[in-house]
């Protein structure tokens, strides 16, 4: 069984080039119509899919009757805007026909690097594939004037596996995969199948050429992958080129695997146990502890006491009574709102708050026991 074949979460991204007819500005349609047989084809097989799709502002000029050469930032808002309708349209018509629900979601890359952000973005997009819905996701370029001149797909498309602690990111490219050396000038170039560190020499291959291949979207893609292999998560660069590329790439086309030493599991529990700095302490009683021990999360009927000062997303150790560190984790509420909460059951937490938020404090998947 592939990489690919056994991942219980993948991302799929999608860039404008294999999306938007380039002659004529317009959605390539027979080429999105296999993309949707096959997200249904993973569907069916249990694979949960997210999309992180390019294709706004290119499909955006032509409805708007912009020339492709103005490069106006308000003109690329606009088309950002119009075309972004267009987009998910397209892809609610394909897959709707076969059954399938899908959920626009746009972010920026702040929406991913914010912890308060990240965790509010996390639990949308866990919760839509909690309810079988496929999110299509792409940059807010509309009001992210930084990632209409700089930003790529590639990149958010692995904030978004990270994210989501996806098992493997699928880079559908113009090339079929990361070569020693730049196929359109040396028709010896051998493609690399296999990449288990990117080493400096590694990294080179994509900034040798001063072609496309190597100052444009090679670059981004190896930037991906490092993302990706640091959360754990492999990442597979294969040719979007051809109808139906997923299967391709299960069939042994030609690609290039970027393959992790961890799984995202591993890697999320150890970035938050390992890497974050605490904000703060929550100290909790005897039934919380067995409780975190058992894998469950922490409710704020198990908490007795809450020192220094945090917001939520910040980072915070859970301490017992006896004052041994047992996990550390993301909060979902302030300091301030913790501390009102504390001890108190689930089902008075609106009342307490004015709000209806989250049943715990810290849900189990942003929390990593500590060995003590």
């Amino acid at each position: 069984m592939s990489a690919l074949q056994g991942a219980a979460r993948l991302v799929l991204k999608i860039g404008s080039s294999l999306l938007v007819d380039k002659a004529t500005g317009k959605l390539n349609r027979a080429w999105l119509e296999s993309i949707a047989d096959e997200l249904a084809r993973l569907r069916q097989r249990g694979q949960q899919v997210l999309v992180v799709s390019s294709g706004a502002i290119a499909l955006g000029r032509p409805y708007l009757g912009l020339a492709r050469d103005q490069r106006r930032l308000e003109d690329a808002q606009a088309a950002a805007a119009a075309g972004q309708i267009l987009l998910a349209h397209a892809y609610q018509d394909l897959l709707e026909a076969r059954g399938i629900r899908i959920a626009q979601v746009l972010l920026t890359l702040e929406d991913t690097e914010s912890r308060r952000r990240y965790l509010n973005a996390r639990g949308t997009l866990e919760t839509l594939l909690r309810l079988n819905v496929i999110p299509v996701i792409n940059e807010n370029d509309t009001v992210a004037t930084q990632e209409i001149r700089y930003g790529d797909n590639d990149r958010l498309g692995a904030r978004v596996a990270e994210m989501t602690s996806s098992d493997v990111l699928v880079l559908l490219s113009d090339v079929d995969g990361l070569y020693d050396g730049d196929p359109t000038l040396n028709p010896a170039a051998r493609l690399i199948p296999e990449v288990r560190e990117l080493t400096p020499a590694i990294e080179a291959l994509a900034g040798a050429s001063a072609t496309e291949f190597g100052s444009g979207g090679m670059i981004t893609k190896l930037m991906a992958a490092r993302i990706c292999m640091n959360a754990g998560c492999a990442t597979v660069i294969a040719s979007g080129k051809r109808l139906y590329p997923l299967k391709a790439i299960e069939e042994g086309a030609n690609c290039t695997w970027f393959l992790p030493g961890r799984t995202p599991r591993q890697a999320r529990k150890q970035w938050i146990a390992g890497t974050l700095v605490p904000r703060g302490t929550v100290t909790v009683d005897e039934g919380a502890e067995q409780a975190l021990r058992a894998g469950s999360s922490l409710l704020p009927v198990g908490i007795v006491e809450i020192a220094g000062d945090f917001q939520p997303g910040d980072a915070v150790t859970i301490r017992s009574r006896s004052g041994r560190d047992l996990a550390r984790g993301l909060v979902a509420y302030s300091s301030e709102e913790a501390r009102r909460i504390r001890g108190r059951r689930s089902e008075e937490l609106p009342a307490l708050l004015g709000y209806s938020g989250r049943d715990e404090l810290i849900h189990r998947d942003n929390l990593a026991l500590l060995d003590t």
